[in-house]
């Protein structure tokens, strides 16, 4: 696959979650404030508590593990692995500072993610293959217990008309947005079908419904639990089976001189 085309994809998906996830609260309170219009100014005031206690929470906590680490490396070597372990145990501090003050741990730890990227000088290039290793495990666990606990639900209350959201999700919702992003670059309409389709929901939309169950009070929770079940496991089957061919077939094909 071509590096620009790989690169694209990977800042995608690692942006777009942390991205969408203050504008999933934004309507999840919102919805909920119409739900029950006489608990609309708690749900206001959790939004606002949520949107910005989070992200104070993740600056606060990346600021003082990167500063700590920078001088504890001008005055000891520290082996590759604690470096590693001090990156992931920052996102948990993160995320647990931030849920005891009243922010949200998840967009705690994407901020620190990008304040302690940006101030450690340390092997960055590591650290990212560290975390990619260790982010793979805690995937793989995040799916089985997914087919486990969640997927057989899909056999109680499935219905067509899931199955056709479904696939107009992970095809027209994801490839139109992308198609109108990408005019004015260029790339052949190969590349653009490429970036398109490679849009897989999965650990996000997990993250996004069970949120939304925990922490709101909205009508037809159950439709969508099962709604976003059945579109993560077609993206499951869908992008899993696809990738190896589409890579090989889309990717080099649209820049046969660069496969790096």
């Amino acid at each position: 696959m071509p590096s620009r085309i790989r690169q694209t994809l990977n800042t995608e998906s690692g942006l777009n979650d942390g991205i969408a996830l203050p504008m999933v609260l934004f309507f999840v309170c919102m919805a909920s404030a119409v739900h029950d219009p006489k608990t609309a100014e708690y749900w206001l005031k959790f939004g606002a508590m949520q949107l910005i206690l989070g992200p104070l929470a993740g600056w606060f906590v990346a600021s003082v593990s990167a500063n700590a680490l920078n001088r504890a490396m001008k005055t000891a070597v520290l082996h590759r692995s604690v470096q590693g372990i001090a990156n992931l145990s920052t996102a948990f501090l993160a995320f647990a500072g931030a849920e005891q003050i009243g922010g949200n741990g998840f967009i705690a730890a994407f901020v620190a993610g990008l304040v302690f990227g940006n101030m450690f000088h340390g092997d960055k290039d590591f650290l990212f293959d560290f975390g990619e290793t260790q982010g793979m495990l805690l995937t793989l666990v995040t799916f089985f217990f997914f087919g486990l606990t969640m997927v057989p639900m899909l056999f109680k209350s499935m219905e067509w008309s899931f199955v056709i959201y479904g696939v107009l999700s992970l095809t027209l919702v994801r490839l139109v947005p992308v198609a109108i992003s990408l005019i004015g670059t260029g790339l052949p309409i190969r590349t653009v079908s490429f970036l398109g389709w490679f849009g897989p929901r999965g650990l996000a939309s997990i993250l996004f419904v069970l949120l939304i169950l925990e922490d709101a009070e909205i009508a037809n929770e159950e439709l969508i639990l099962v709604v976003t079940i059945t579109t993560v496991v077609l993206s499951v089957f869908a992008h899993g089976l696809s990738a190896g061919p589409a890579a090989r077939r889309w990717g080099i094909a649209s820049n046969p001189t660069d496969t790096t």
